[in-house]
């Protein structure tokens, strides 16, 4: 093993064989933090966006928070309830682009996959500037290089996600049980203390007043109406990662469609709780917020007051655990995690959706393939580049983030709803049986409900958040849907051109001619000569070009001492150049016949360190790089071993754990046979 793979064997584990897949599949107690964590960790920017953009009004905004809570809430119900349905009827891992593309056409799903594929890379951006912006309230240092920190965590996540899906996914389950249970203590015993022991508990922020912004005065008609549904929309990052689940239900033991659904219903039950709960702390402790880009400010008694920027998880840490310092940074060092955690569900349902669109033509190729982790590796890697890219070009500033956000995933949302409901209308005009028909057309009442919500809440964003960047992530999708069209196209082209036709496995060339490529007489030139007479060639042709009279004098010379039954065709290079004069050479000795073809056996030196391949085949490599964009034009390289090859195919050996020790196999193309065992 090299120092590469050892690395690499040390970042990411052993080798996973294909019969090893089963292993990787997930129990539900696992695979809720897997798939769950990005809506889980929401609850700790949700309830900050709203409130940011209600104190825009003022303190008359802040009365509104709870009715925008509850409508998240019902919205979050409605998906959840859809997407249980998705994955009993789609249990493949489509997820919504399945659904879009069987039920509503190719391009809807194109539509469908190019905004979950934006989301998934805003996801990861946005959850890690969360838990950085979160972690400067424990981390003070932190503050002026977010972007950079928040960088160097995706690359981490990165790296445990290439570790495979049910290790990092065991990795991640005790931080997201432990959000879990530090903000629902924190609800807990900050009602308890309020209602139980009739405490009077009050935020950091709760003696100041919030003026805002004079575009919000008076906050009434359509400036209300404008602002409720910009906070709303915020509030609906609620929703991101809930389709997560339908596209990694092959992820699941079975019954895989039992089990998912089961971890939807947990993921509701527990998000909108936590959700909830915070909302209403808030109210209950006077929380208040202020933007930070200076839109809001803080005054008290009339002054303008400067008050530390604080999330609201760090306000209602300090307000509910005043008196157990433990339990505050138990609940800020949980969220700090959860969020960074909380692009595990990107990187788990990105190289999945990935991998699909790669099988159907959409993305390159490599994307469908599985790394010897069986993750889907460079899928993992793709996403990680486009959220590292985001991090640093917005340093980690979740307020200009989660403009772009939610827009792509309300679009899968609604397509997917409409899907459905097509879905069962198509299989109710063939099912007979009427307990079948029942169960299908409550399930196309639950879709068409959920595309009732999910299409009102798009238009709302849309029009809310367009112009605070919203059209960033449309542009973003658009780009991504031509380029995914371009793709198919291509794939599309070459599968056309390179079809087999009746006549081709029979179609043998009529004339072969052979050409060899001589730049000096040695073991390789003359293997290549006997390598291009075996094939029997209609002709063979040795070609010198002439950069040195005295050289090609030298060579000429040289060859003829052989004594070959094979003359040495030497081509004038009045400036010096190799390739130029051999490629019009060859390209002069095509026929217009198409069954003709001109073979053309290039010698190429075979070394053991990277440093010699600096030192030869610069000549050749050239050489058959352009004649390789010549129709009716084979290239052969003749590969002659040089004795530092040897150390090379030890590595390999090495590695491979492979027994190579009698003279033939690895060594026949040596001139002189090397026993590896020999002390040198």
């Amino acid at each position: 093993m090299n120092v590469a793979d050892f690395v690499k064997r040390l970042l990411v584990g052993r080798k996973l064989a294909s019969t090893q897949l089963g292993e990787t599949l997930l129990p539900k107690r696992i695979a809720l933090p897997v798939f769950a964590s990005d809506a889980l960790s929401s609850v700790a920017y949700a309830p900050d966006e709203i409130l940011l953009t209600l104190s825009l009004a003022g303190m008359a905004g802040f009365a509104f928070s709870w009715q925008i809570a509850i409508a998240v809430a019902v919205v979050m119900f409605l998906v959840i309830m859809s997407y249980r349905q998705t994955v009993h009827a789609y249990p493949s891992g489509g997820g919504d682009y399945e659904v879009a593309t069987v039920n509503l056409g190719p391009t809807a799903g194109m539509v469908v996959a190019s905004a979950l594929l934006v989301d998934y890379v805003l996801t990861v951006a946005v959850s890690v500037s969360s838990g950085v912006q979160n972690a400067k309230a424990m981390i003070p240092f932190l503050a002026g290089n977010e972007g950079l920190w928040a960088a160097v965590v995706v690359l981490i996540l990165m790296g445990m996600n290439l570790r495979g899906v049910r290790e990092s996914g065991s990795f991640f389950a005790v931080p997201t049980y432990g959000f879990m249970i530090a903000v629902l203590g924190m609800i807990a015993w900050g009602l308890f203390r309020i209602f139980g022991l009739g405490e009077h508990l009050s935020a950091p922020t709760a003696p100041y007043e919030v003026v805002g912004s004079s575009d919000y005065e008076p906050f009434i008609g359509l400036a209300m109406a404008a602002l409720l549904a910009r906070a709303f929309s915020s509030g609906s990052a609620a929703l991101t990662g809930v389709e997560a689940i339908s596209n990694g239900v092959p992820a699941f033991r079975e019954p895989k469609s039992r089990n998912a659904a089961t971890t939807l219903a947990l993921l509701g039950a527990v998000a909108i709780t936590m959700f909830g709960g915070i909302i209403w702390l808030s109210n209950l402790t006077d929380l208040k917020m202020i933007d930070p880009d200076g839109n809001s400010h803080f005054e008290q008694n009339g002054v303008p007051a400067d008050v530390a920027h604080e999330t609201v998880m760090g306000q209602l840490g300090h307000t509910v655990f005043d008196q157990f310092p433990i339990g505050f940074y138990f609940v800020i060092t949980a969220t700090m995690v959860i969020l960074f955690l909380a692009a595990n569900t990107a990187f788990n349902g990105f190289p999945v959706l990935g991998s699909i669109l790669a099988r159907d033509g959409f993305l390159p190729r490599m994307l469908h393939t599985r790394g010897d982790r069986l993750a889907y590796s460079n899928g993992i890697l793709v996403l990680a580049g486009a959220a590292i890219a985001l991090v640093l070009a917005f340093n980690a500033n979740v307020t200009a983030l989660i403009q772009l956000y939610v827009v792509g995933v309300f679009v899968s949302f609604t397509v997917s709803q409409f899907g459905m409901t097509r879905h069962w209308t198509r299989h109710l005009k063939t099912e007979k049986d009427p307990k079948l028909r029942s169960k299908m057309k409550r399930s196309r009442v639950i879709n068409t409900v959920g595309l009732t919500g999910t299409g009102i809440v798009l238009i709302i964003v849309l029009a809310s958040k367009f112009i605070y960047g919203a059209y960033l992530a449309v542009i973003a999708m658009v780009v991504v849907f031509l380029l995914m069209r371009a793709i198919q196209q291509h794939y599309r082209k070459v599968a056309v051109e390179t079809a087999v036709g009746p006549a081709d496995a029979r179609l043998l060339p009529s004339r072969v001619r052979a050409v060899i490529l001589v730049q000096e007489i040695n073991k390789p030139t003359m293997r290549a000569v006997n390598f291009a007479r075996a094939t029997r060639a209609s002709t063979i042709e040795a070609v010198l070009v002439s950069v040195d009279d005295a050289e090609t004098k030298r060579i000429v010379q040289q060859w003829d001492e052989q004594g070959l039954d094979l003359a040495l065709k030497v081509i004038a290079s009045p400036y010096r150049e190799v390739t130029g004069p051999f490629i019009n050479y060859v390209r002069g000795i095509r026929s217009d016949n198409p069954r003709d073809v001109v073979c053309v056996y290039i010698p190429e030196y075979i070394v053991g360190h990277w440093w010699e391949q600096l030192l030869h085949n610069q000549t050749g490599l050239i050489v058959r790089t352009r004649l390789n964009f010549m129709q009716g034009v084979m290239v052969t390289s003749v590969p002659y071993q040089l004795a530092s090859s040897k150390y090379a195919q030890h590595r390999a050996e090495r590695h491979t754990a492979a027994a190579w020790r009698r003279p033939g196999r690895g060594q026949v193309r040596l001139g002189d046979y090397i026993d590896p065992e020999r002390k040198e």
